[in-house]
């Protein structure tokens, strides 16, 4: 189980509520569509990319759909 970054109450209340982003991510999870893909979120390409998980719950698939620029 990964552990989610820590934010305010506020944050993180508002998070869950339209995201899940806690419960994705405690379970493995990529948040939900539309936003993230729902899928399991177990590798990561680097150490950051993990961390960014843990802040977003972005999966790695996600977060090169987003964070990568293409030519």
């Amino acid at each position: 189980m990964s552990k989610p970054s820590e934010k305010s109450p506020e944050v993180e209340r508002f998070l869950e509520e339209t995201v899940g982003r806690t419960t994705a991510i405690k379970n493995n999870r990529c948040i939900d569509p539309p936003i993230g893909c729902g899928g399991p979120a177990h590798e990561f390409r680097d150490m950051l990319s993990e961390q960014e998980y843990s802040i977003s719950g972005f999966c790695q698939a996600c977060q090169d759909k987003i964070f990568i620029e293409e030519d």
